[in-house]
């Protein structure tokens, strides 16, 4: 395990700096967010402080830490709904200063159109976008196979399952064909059983589309399974502490590389740097 946990120094951002910043598809430099109080006299509240990390492209990264940490607060910056107080995100070496067709932010929960049918639904974006009728079925199609939702592209959302609803979900926010996809927590509100079943196949489309993912999750296992690396971040504000490299095989097998001996001892080092009985 020592060569693949990574310490940072006293200065949180130098470890994920040290690469060059051209090898990276997207990444956050030095970005810090506060949220003024509600209450007058009282000071800001600061979510996260001078963080930075790179997604090269193709990379599946994972974030971990406590709840509160600022981990949706990244996202949402990566994504432009949301500035940072200071310090950037960038994709491709352009600051993101608002929403981008390359980016594509998927949440916890899969916000389905309820009068649109499955198919509809993820024709919705490339519909925005003024794609033809026949290209929008064509890669419709193509998405809701790989996504394994044949034969339910004309039923709505109140007729399927949470499991196929967040395919569902995952197939419109591919459609739109991003360079960058934000997942924050994707899978949480599905119970064991689906998880493990919509974790592999998130993992073969990211693979067979080779997408840049930028991952947020509470499962150790979850962010060990589907990561090239994993970033874990101190309680608010919300740092990163350590970056960890996930040197397992089977990337695009999420329960086979779960069951790898190492994983133990991953788990075990990331649990002890979010000091949770603390």
């Amino acid at each position: 395990m020592e060569g693949h946990i990574r310490a940072q120094d006293a200065v949180p951002h130098r470890a994920a700096a040290a690469a060059p910043a051209d090898r990276y598809h997207f990444r956050f430099e030095h970005v810090s967010k506060s949220f003024e109080s509600r209450h007058r006299g009282e000071e800001p509240t600061i979510a996260v402080q001078n963080v930075t990390f790179g997604l090269r492209r193709g990379e599946v990264v994972s974030l971990v830490g406590p709840s509160g940490c600022g981990k949706s607060t990244l996202l949402s910056i990566g994504a432009g709904l949301n500035p940072a107080t200071s310090g950037r995100a960038l994709l491709d070496e352009e600051e993101i200063v608002r929403p981008r067709t390359e980016i594509a932010y998927m949440l916890q929960k899969d916000l389905l159109l309820p009068w649109r049918t499955v198919r509809g639904n993820v024709e919705f974006g490339i519909e925005i976008k003024r794609y033809s009728k026949a290209e929008r079925r064509e890669r419709a199609m193509a998405l809701i196979a790989q996504c394994k939702l044949s034969g339910f592209e004309n039923y709505y959302p109140r007729h399927i399952s949470g499991g196929m609803r967040q395919r569902a979900a995952l197939a419109r926010t591919l459609a739109v064909d991003p360079e960058l996809m934000l997942l924050d927590e994707p899978f949480s509100a599905l119970d064991a059983q689906t998880k493990v079943v919509l974790r592999r196949d998130l993992a073969r489309v990211l693979q067979l589309h080779n997408r840049t993912t930028l991952l947020i999750t509470h499962d150790i296992t979850e962010a060990l399974s589907l990561s090239d690396r994993v970033m874990v971040m101190s309680r608010r504000p919300g740092t990163i502490l350590r970056e960890v490299v996930v040197d397992l095989p089977d990337r695009d097998d999420p329960l086979k590389r779960s069951l790898h001996p190492s994983v133990s001892e991953y788990v075990t080092e990331i649990w002890n740097l979010l000091q949770v009985d603390d």
